[in-house]
């Protein structure tokens, strides 16, 4: 099964479709535009973040809850705050994604990026693919 997903682009542009090859370490990935069934490669550079989703459309009247607390923890609270300022509250899907603090990637230097699970359950986001590059400021809570 593919996975629904919406690529954020640091641009702002949008793009909805269903994930057919990403990696972390891999500089590109490839999605099935949605509805237009069109086979895109993105650079990953190019993005802000994955958000793999629920739904497509999701629930316009839903406020997601953007408080620790809610729900039970999934791992090490997490704040992020991207280049264009908009931030993100979630537990870190995994290990820190830099040494000790100081560098977005991986410790073999291959990461793009790192996940993140949102702290509200009924949301429309399962999991968020942060692109490191992206990133203004990230502190662990």
């Amino acid at each position: 099964m593919t996975e629904r997903v919406v690529l954020r682009f640091k641009d702002g542009s949008v793009v909805k479709g269903s994930l057919r090859d990403f990696s972390e370490t891999k500089r590109e990935l490839s999605i099935e535009e949605h509805p237009t069934g069109r086979i895109l490669t993105v650079s990953v550079d190019l993005l802000k973040a994955v958000f793999f989703v629920k739904s497509f459309d999701g629930d316009p009247s839903y406020r997601e809850i953007k408080r620790y607390g809610i729900s039970k923890e999934k791992g090490r609270k997490v704040y992020v705050r991207f280049k264009d300022k908009e931030s993100l509250l979630g537990y870190l899907d995994g290990e820190l994604p830099w040494r000790k603090g100081f560098f977005l990637s991986g410790t073999d230097g291959e990461s793009t990026g790192f996940f993140l699970i949102p702290v509200d359950e009924g949301c429309n986001n399962t999991k968020v693919f942060v692109v490191g590059s992206a990133v203004d400021d990230i502190a662990v809570i």
